[in-house]
């Protein structure tokens, strides 16, 4: 008998909690359902290591990378590389109109396309350099 498992949620490490938070939510729609206790405040801003986001069924776990205090000043892109080979697919039966939102907000990024196997994809990164597509499908001819 199989294992019965009833949804994924991935955790991604991240070098800047705020602005992670602020891309994830502010600019695709997720929640924060929880999180882990406030260390520090900067600015005004809560400062914490762990985070679990929602949108609609899709759920993601942010950590920061670095523990308190040993946080480089700038952030390492070499790291942020190697991100490049992880890819997050969210379900988005609105690809069109997500392009729209994401460039009005500033988001760089490709307009839509469709794929061969019938998806209709649009491709981005997040602050961290992983890589997410908004997908939905569509006919193919």
């Amino acid at each position: 008998m199989p294992i019965e498992i009833q949804g994924l949620c991935p955790l991604i490490s991240v070098y800047d909690m705020p602005e992670s938070v602020a891309f994830y939510t502010d600019v695709l729609g997720f929640e924060v359902l929880t999180r882990s206790p406030t260390y520090a405040t900067e600015n005004g801003v809560d400062l914490y290591h762990w985070a679990l986001l929602k949108c609609g069924e899709a759920q993601l776990m942010i950590n920061t990378a670095y523990d308190e205090g040993e946080r480089p000043v700038e952030r390492d892109r070499e790291r942020d590389a190697l991100h490049g080979d992880i890819g997050l697919y969210l379900g988005c039966p609105d690809v069109d109109g997500a392009y729209k939102q994401l460039k009005a907000l500033g988001v760089v990024c490709q307009p839509p396309k469709n794929a061969s196997y019938g998806m209709r994809q649009l491709s981005l990164r997040d602050p961290d350099g992983y890589g997410l597509t908004l997908q939905w499908t569509v006919k193919v001819n």
